[in-house]
C-alpha cells in the first residue's frame, strides 16, 4: 500500500482510543502469544528486546515503533529492562466513503497493517504517548477529546516520519491469525462472524481468504479441531458424554453428536466402544492418527453455534455447497442479482427471527384440496403475476405463483401446505418432516446462511424466521420474514397463507389441527387424566433442566398450550406467567420436588442412562412406570406438521401408560 493512500484514508476515519498501558519488563521475561484485542501501537521507549508480530521479528533497542492490527499476535522477549507503551484504538468511518475509497479500504484495511520502524525524531512521539498516559486514568469527557486530539497530533508525526523514511509495510497473515485463534478457543462459543469481528476483517472475507489458502472454511476447520478433541476425550477417559461435548465448544450434547457422526461416520457412544475394542484386540496405545474410523474430510462449509437445551437456542450446522462457477462468475452473477434487486419496483421484504416450525399429518384430504384450490387461484393470480404481501419488515412484492422456493427453519408449516421447496436449511435427523424433504437441496443451519448458496438456486421466493437472514438474502429474491417467536401458530400460517395464495388451505390445517386436540382432550377426560399433572425435563445425572414456559418445545406446547394439561404447583406458577421459553436447572436430589403424576424426558443419544441411579428410581412417577420417552428431534420443532405428529404421540403415551397404571 502506497503510503499516500494509507494517508488518504486516515483522513476519512474517526478514531476511539481504548486504552494506553506503560508497561516495564525485566530482563529475560517474556510476553508470549498475546492476542491483540484492538489496533495498536507499541512503543519502546528504553532498553532493547526481540518484538514478534505475527511472526515478522523485529529488534527494540531504545526507541522503537510496531503497528498491528486487531488479533495480530505479539511475542515480546527482554534482553534488558525494557520499558514501552502499548495504545489501543478503534477507527471506522463515520460518514459514507466514495467508491474508490471503500474499495482502497476492503484492499488494504489500513488498520490491520503491520509496521515497524526506528524513528529518526523519537522524542516528539514519546511526548505525545506520555501526555495521553498521565491525563488517562480517570479523565472526563473534555480529557477525552484531549486525548484524542494528542493521538492525532501523533499519528501526524508518526506518519510525517515515515514519509521521511520510506518505510515498508506488511499486511497481517489473516489466515495464520484465524487459525491461531481457533486452536485457542475451539472451547467457546465461537462462529464466522464472531471470528472475523475479533480479527477485524468481514466474514466474508476471512471466509474467502481461509479457502483460498487451506481449500476449506475457517468453520470445517474449527469443528475438525473439535471433533479430534472430542475423540481424544472419549477414548482417554470415561467422562460423560455431555462433559465431552462442553469441553469442546458444545453446550447442546444433541447436536455435538450429530456433528460427529458426520465426521466420523459413527456415533460418539458407538465410536468410543468400537475404538475400545479395536484398541484391546491390537494391544497398543491410543493414537489419533490409528484411528480406523478416522476423520474424513467433508470437502463442506459447516458453520456451528451449539443449541443449548437448557437457555433455549437455535444450533446446528450449516453445510455450505461448493460453488462449481469460477469465482469471478459467481461475484458477477451476484452483483447482477443485487443491481436487479435494487432496480425493483419499490420491493421491500421481510426478514426472519428464531424458529419453531411443524406441519399436521392425517390431513391428505385437505391438503388434494389445498392443491386443487391453489390451481384455480394459481391461474387467477398470474394474471396479475404478483401480489403484495403485508410483513413486519413492510410490504413485499411476491410471484403470484412461486415456482422455486427456499424456506429457512420454517418446514414444517411449508410441507403441510403442500409445497416442495428448492432449497431448505438443515433438517435434524428424526425430524416430523424428515422424509417429505430428504431429496430437496439442504442449504446449513438458518442462521449461518450462505447467500451464494441460495442464489444458485435462482428462487423466486425466500421465507426466513430473523432479521438477520432477512438482510443477508433479501436482494436475492422477495423475502418473507416470519417472526416466528412472537406468532400464534394461527398468525404463522395465515402469514404464510397469504405469501403463497393459500389462505384457505392453510385455515383448513389449523381447523383440522384444533379439532383434533378437542378430540385428544376428549380422549384424556374420560381415561382420567385431564387433571393429572405432567413435568417435562431434559438432562442428566448431574443437572436437569425443568421446562417452565409453554414455548420451550419439547412436547411442552402441546402438553401445557393445546391439551391445557397443568404442571405441579411449583412449575404451573412459573408457566402461568412465562413470556418466552424458560426452564429451572435442578440438581438430581431436588428433582423429585417437581414431579408428581407423569414425567415426560426428551430422549435423545447419548444421554445419561438414570436406571441405577437411586434417587432417579425412587421417583413414584419412574418406579411406577409413569414415564414417557419423547425423541428430542421429534419434539425440537414447533410447526403445525411437527405439532400434529407431537399430539398423537404424546396422547397415545398417555393413555397407553395410564392403561397399565
Amino acid at each position: 500500500m502506497k503510503l499516500d493512500e494509507h494517508m488518504l484514508l486516515w483522513n476519512q476515519a474517526a478514531v476511539k482510543i481504548l486504552d494506553i498501558r506503560h508497561m516495564i519488563m525485566n530482563p529475560g521475561e517474556l510476553l508470549e502469544h498475546y492476542l491483540l484485542p484492538a489496533s495498536s501501537f507499541i512503543y519502546s521507549v528504553r532498553g532493547s528486546a526481540r518484538l514478534r508480530l505475527d511472526g515478522m521479528q523485529q529488534e527494540a533497542n531504545h526507541f522503537h515503533v510496531l503497528h498491528g492490527g486487531k488479533g495480530a499476535l505479539l511475542d515480546i522477549e527482554a534482553r534488558e529492562e525494557f520499558e514501552y507503551y502499548l495504545l489501543f484504538y478503534r477507527a471506522v468511518y463515520a460518514f459514507p466513503l466514495r467508491k474508490e475509497l471503500t474499495r482502497l479500504m476492503d484492499r488494504h484495511q489500513p488498520f490491520a497493517l503491520q509496521y515497524g520502524f526506528e524513528p529518526d525524531e523519537p522524542l516528539p512521539l514519546l511526548g505525545y504517548l506520555s501526555r495521553i498516559e498521565q491525563i488517562w486514568e480517570g479523565a472526563g469527557n473534555l480529557d477525552q477529546l484531549h486525548i484524542k486530539s494528542l493521538f492525532y497530533q501523533f499519528l501526524h508525526e508518526l506518519l510525517r516520519q515515515l514519509e521521511m523514511q520510506g518505510i515498508s509495510k506488511r499486511k497481517p497473515d489473516l489466515v495464520a491469525q484465524a487459525i491461531r485463534y481457533m486452536d485457542a478457543h475451539y472451547q467457546e462459543g465461537l462462529t464466522l462472524e464472531l471470528i472475523a469481528e475479533t480479527l477485524n476483517y468481514s466474514p466474508r472475507h476471512l471466509s474467502m481468504r481461509f479457502k483460498e489458502q487451506t481449500g476449506e472454511s475457517p468453520i470445517h476447520y474449527l469443528i475438525q479441531v473439535r471433533v479430534r478433541e472430542a475423540a481424544r476425550l472419549l477414548l482417554g477417559t470415561d467422562a460423560a458424554l455431555q462433559e465431552i461435548a462442553q469441553t469442546v465448544g458444545y453446550s447442546d450434547v444433541y447436536y455435538f453428536s450429530r456433528i460427529f457422526k458426520k465426521y466420523t461416520g459413527l456415533s460418539p457412544v458407538r465410536f468410543q466402544k468400537v475404538e475400545r475394542q479395536r484398541r484391546r484386540s491390537e494391544d497398543h496405545p491410543f493414537r489419533l492418527a490409528g484411528i480406523s474410523i478416522g476423520l474424513p474430510e467433508m470437502g463442506r462449509y459447516i458453520d456451528n453455534d451449539g443449541d443449548n437445551h437448557y437457555q433455549y437456542k437455535r444450533g446446528g450446522s450449516i453445510r455450505m455447497r461448493r460453488n462449481t462457477k469460477p469465482g469471478l462468475a459467481v461475484s458477477l452473477l451476484l452483483s447482477l442479482t443485487l443491481l436487479l434487486g435494487a432496480c425493483s419496483a419499490g420491493v421491500t421484504n421481510g426478514g426472519a427471527a428464531k424458529s419453531n416450525t411443524n406441519g399436521t399429518s392425517g390431513n391428505t384430504a385437505a391438503t388434494a384440496e389445498a392443491n386443487s384450490t391453489n390451481t384455480a387461484d394459481g391461474n387467477q393470480a398470474n394474471e396479475a403475476q404478483t401480489r403484495i404481501v403485508p410483513t413486519a419488515m413492510g410490504d413485499v412484492e411476491v410471484p403470484a405463483n412461486p415456482k422455486r422456493v427456499v424456506v429457512l427453519y420454517l418446514l414444517g408449516d411449508v410441507v403441510a401446505m403442500g409445497i416442495k421447496p428448492v432449497g431448505v436449511s438443515e433438517v435434524s435427523e428424526g425430524a416430523a418432516f424428515e422424509k417429505e424433504l430428504a431429496d430437496v437441496e439442504s442449504l446449513g443451519t438458518w442462521f449461518e446462511i450462505n447467500p451464494e448458496a441460495v442464489m444458485a438456486l435462482d428462487p423466486d421466493l425466500i421465507i426466513v424466521p430473523s432479521e438477520e437472514t432477512y438482510n443477508k438474502l433479501k436482494q436475492i429474491a422477495p423475502t418473507i420474514y416470519v417472526p416466528y417467536d412472537t406468532m400464534t401458530t394461527g398468525e404463522r400460517l395465515a402469514l404464510l397463507g397469504q405469501a403463497f395464495g393459500k389462505e384457505q388451505e392453510t385455515q383448513a390445517l389449523l381447523d383440522n389441527f384444533n379439532a383434533k386436540v378437542e378430540e385428544s382432550k376428549e380422549k384424556l377426560s374420560a381415561a382420567g387424566l385431564k387433571d393429572k399433572t405432567v413435568t417435562i425435563i431434559e438432562g442428566g445425572k448431574k443437572e436437569m433442566a425443568v421446562i417452565a414456559s409453554k414455548q420451550f418445545g419439547r412436547g411442552s406446547q402441546i402438553v401445557y398450550e393445546y391439551l391445557d394439561m397443568k404442571a405441579p404447583e411449583i412449575l404451573q406458577k412459573k408457566i402461568d406467567v412465562a413470556t418466552e421459553a424458560s426452564g429451572d436447572s435442578v440438581s438430581m436430589e431436588v428433582l423429585p420436588e417437581y414431579i408428581d403424576d407423569y414425567v415426560i424426558r426428551s430422549s435423545y443419544e447419548g444421554m445419561d442412562d438414570l436406571t441405577t441411579n437411586q434417587i432417579w428410581n425412587s421417583i413414584p412417577a419412574v418406579k411406577e412406570g409413569r414415564l414417557i420417552e419423547l425423541s428430542f428431534s421429534l419434539s425440537y420443532y414447533s410447526d403445525i406438521f411437527s405439532l400434529d405428529k407431537q399430539l398423537d404421540f404424546i396422547v397415545e403415551q398417555l393413555l397407553a401408560t395410564a392403561a397399565k397404571s
